[in-house]
């Protein structure tokens, strides 16, 4: 699958599945996304999905690697509409 599509599907879901802040971006627990049974059956690799979203300024989340159940409360945020 081409990687601006799977990048703009995850766009969706973070949306789908996250809340607003007080500053209007959306954000998602990386646990939240992880766990989503769309998500699940979307992405065959959403640890690179979100990495390569990072590298276009896309998303934004601390670390370079998010790891199940280590890194559950770590928040995504969209940074990009």
């Amino acid at each position: 699958m081409n990687v601006e599509h799977e990048i703009s599907l995850l766009v969706e879901e973070i949306r789908r599945l996250g809340t607003k802040n007080a500053d209007g971006q959306v954000s998602v627990k990386f646990g939240v996304l992880f766990a989503d049974e769309k998500c699940a059956n979307l992405f065959e690799a959403l640890v690179g999905t979100l990495k390569a979203a990072k590298r276009r300024k896309i998303v934004t989340y601390p670390g370079e690697l998010l790891l199940q159940g280590v890194h559950d409360n770590v928040d995504i945020m969209l940074l990009q509409d």
